[in-house]
């Protein structure tokens, strides 16, 4: 809701005091990681400083309907189980930018509107990392935590962010896109074009998080079913050639007032399976029989200093703000070769960008802190 009338029966507190700042966090959403939106959601309100920010929830239904929810009843959602949901039952609302600020408002503009001061979108995946839920909080007027439209566009889809970061000279893996249209007219054309790579594939939706919808393919007969599989979950899919070297991830956030981004100390999965790779099971629904992610990882000076580098660098090709944290391989030669950046990564206590920054002196309520102000800095509109 962005126009710019109120309801003559909506009573408006326009008055501001010098009580917490008004944080609306949204989290659900429509796409695969609904769940894991859910936890998120539970553990940054929670770890908030009530002296410095009142919090109060946007949960989004999985069919895309804004409802409010209390923080209280967003801290109750891990007693659902290991994957929790939005559901149905609470009031319907939305944001309306007035000539006064942006506001939370129910939708049958019977509540007091109220105040929002910042964002903070903790939605993965599509329709919520993607840039589409950035435009419409630029487009109400409100600030928020994370990358803008542009940024978030571009770092979800993993064929646009090889070609900026191979643009600017970042070493990108071999990979190959299947457009829709290309699979519809000539699927053993697109299969052939597949043999320019080396075996193993991984076969990956081009615009999926949480490794939802991806396959390890070893046979060129395996492909097919593969793709078929990652189209499920969107129409253009990506074939990445697999990489030797050990996976790597930094945790980057922006600068204050100007000053460059901070990059991490790095951290490392290890895949405990040889045939199996740090999947949505792997991530969340296991313990560390799969996989597990060392923090910080075991790197020599040299190599942590090239990869903080490179995250750093990675940050700003792409236009991010806010966070983002770089995935990466650093092969045997010493090289680190991109695998692709996330806008919104995990951000549970136990995810691997809280715990990176943990181990570079920065706990997870200053975390959440540093990122709200990041925010609450960023100017309105282009810049």
């Amino acid at each position: 809701m962005t126009d710019a009338t109120v309801d003559p029966t909506v009573q408006v507190d326009h008055a501001r005091d010098d009580g917490p700042t008004r944080v609306a966090v949204v989290f659900g959403g429509v796409s695969s990681e609904h769940s894991i939106s859910c936890l998120t959601a539970a553990n940054v309100i929670a770890a908030m400083d009530p002296d410095l920010y009142s919090a109060i929830g946007i949960g989004i239904t999985r069919d895309g309907i804004w409802t409010r929810w209390s923080a209280e009843e967003i801290l109750a959602l891990p007693n659902q189980g290991p994957l929790p949901e939005v559901t149905a039952g609470h009031r319907g609302t939305g944001l309306k930018k007035l000539d006064r600020g942006t506001f939370l408002i129910d939708n049958d503009g019977t509540c007091d509107l109220e105040p929002v001061d910042v964002v903070f979108p903790l939605m993965h995946g599509p329709f919520g990392e993607d840039g589409t839920i950035q435009g419409l909080f630029e487009m109400t007027g409100v600030r928020y935590v994370g990358c803008g439209v542009a940024a978030s566009a571009n770092c979800m889809d993993k064929h646009l962010t090889k070609a900026l970061l191979d643009d600017a000279g970042l070493a990108v893996g071999p990979y190959a896109v299947i457009r829709p249209h290309e699979w519809s007219a000539d699927r053993a054309g697109c299969l052939d074009r597949l043999s320019a790579l080396s075996y193993p594939l991984f076969v990956k939706p081009a615009r999926g998080g949480s490794s939802v919808g991806i396959t390890r393919v070893s046979r060129p007969e395996e492909l097919e079913t593969a793709v078929d599989q990652a189209r499920r979950h969107d129409p253009k899919v990506i074939v990445e050639q697999g990489l030797v070297g050990r996976e790597i991830e930094c945790s980057v956030l922006g600068g204050h007032d100007g000053q460059p981004p901070r990059a991490s100390l790095p951290g490392e999965i290890i895949v405990h399976d040889p045939e199996g790779f740090y999947d949505f099971d792997a991530k969340y629904l296991t313990d560390d029989a799969l996989a597990t992610v060392a923090v910080p990882a075991d790197l020599d000076e040299a190599t942590t200093a090239r990869i903080r580098e490179t995250a750093v660098r990675a940050f700003q090709v792409l236009g991010c703000e806010g966070l983002a944290r770089i995935d990466t391989f650093v092969t045997d030669d010493g090289r680190v070769i991109i695998n692709e950046p996330n806008t919104m990564p995990g951000f549970t206590r136990s995810s691997g960008f809280p715990l990176m920054w943990q181990a570079s002196g920065m706990d997870y309520r200053a975390l959440i802190t540093d990122l709200l102000e990041l925010a609450m800095e960023r100017p309105l509109g282009l810049r």
